[in-house]
């Protein structure tokens, strides 16, 4: 394969994955990065993950609703809760659970329904109903007259209107103010674990483009040899970086840890993804499915996915990732023994389309 042949294969498989890769999350949620998230009059989703200009809820949510927007305005109903940090939040329909907002105002309008709010805004009014307490830290508090609030009410700042409106006590707590922590926390692990599964798919390409007999061998290393390929990943894990520590103790060391320590990063990162590509692999086989490109999606997805799972799911990817590292290791050790006994070999790999 000529080096102009290779680079479009990179080319064209960057631009695949890319590009399917938005309908895939799409299918699951309305989840997105975007100028406007809606969920349209009569529509009904599991659940919104957005980081938009603005987002709208005119339809039905069964799950939560997560947004970091300009503006967000829920006017359907939301079977979960919302968690927001905007401009502006604006609710006219019905949130079943709590509403949790970081914003600059927030609306709770006349005919709106929701189960609870915590909010750190500079204005807040209330009209609709809260079915149960409020915590709300903000500039200015308004009460409308047909505001309705079932539990207690803690506020900090001016409170104004209709406090008749709270059913159950009434409590100034100075503790309240404006925190998005929680509110942007689920975000952010999503932004992030999209990030990496985006990344993954790239780096599998790039290598499944170039080195497909190399990544063969690996995939083989782990279904014939697991055990091995396991303890092999274990010592390269432990004994790499004591070896670069040790070679860092002398002056002249230091530039070569340092080089050693960014080569020994790419090579773990290359071993994460070999290992969830080869154990795809393995049980793809079993299913006498033999396709290099659906082994790494699905290794690479599973692995996602695995690590959403508290404890459990990181003890599963651990072990994978060490079963790759080993593969990887042994595989260039195998390599070098050949490029040793056979003079006229040049190169890593002349990578063949296969």
């Amino acid at each position: 394969m000529g080096s102009r042949t290779r680079f479009l294969v990179v080319l064209l498989v960057l631009a695949v994955v890319l590009g399917s890769l938005p309908g895939i999350v799409a299918a699951q949620d309305r989840s997105g990065v975007g100028g406007t998230i809606t969920v349209a009059e009569g529509e009904t989703v599991d659940e919104v993950s957005a980081v938009a200009g603005d987002v709208f809820i005119e339809g039905t949510v069964t799950g939560d609703v997560s947004a970091l927007a300009g503006n967000v305005h829920v006017a359907g109903e939301v079977g979960g809760d919302v968690s927001v940090a905007t401009g502006n939040l604006e609710i006219t329909g019905t949130v079943d659970g709590e509403v949790s907002a970081g914003a600059g105002n927030v609306v709770i309008a006349e005919g709106a329904t929701i189960g609870a709010l915590q909010a750190g805004a500079g204005n807040v009014v209330i009209d609709g109903e809260i079915a149960g307490d409020a915590a709300i830290g903000a500039e200015t508090i308004a009460l409308g007259e047909s505001a309705a609030i079932a539990g207690d009410l803690r506020y900090d700042g001016a409170l104004e209107g209709n406090t008749g409106a709270v059913a159950g006590d009434v409590t100034r707590d100075s503790t309240l103010g404006f925190d998005v922590a929680p509110t942007v926390q689920p975000l952010a692990d999503w932004l992030f674990a999209l990030y990496a599964l985006v990344l993954n798919l790239l780096l599998g390409a790039v290598l499944l483009a170039l080195f497909p007999s190399f990544t063969d061998r690996v995939a083989d290393r782990v279904a014939t040899d697991p055990v091995r390929s396991g303890l092999v990943g274990l010592l390269v894990l432990v004994g790499v970086p004591i070896l670069l520590a040790a070679i860092a103790i002398t002056v002249i060391g230091i530039p070569i840890t340092i080089v050693g320590a960014l080569a020994f990063a790419l090579f773990v990162w290359i071993g994460i993804v070999y290992g969830r590509f080869a154990v795809a692999a393995w049980a793809l086989s079993y299913a006498d499915v033999d396709n290099r490109w659906l082994a790494l999606v699905v290794g690479l997805v599973g692995g996602a996915v695995l690590a959403q799972i508290p404890y459990l799911g990181g003890l599963l990817n651990f072990v994978i990732f060490l079963l790759g590292l080993g593969a990887l290791s042994m595989a260039l050790y195998g390599h070098r023994r050949r490029v040793r006994e056979s003079p006229s070999a040049t190169g890593p790999e002349e990578p063949t389309v296969g």
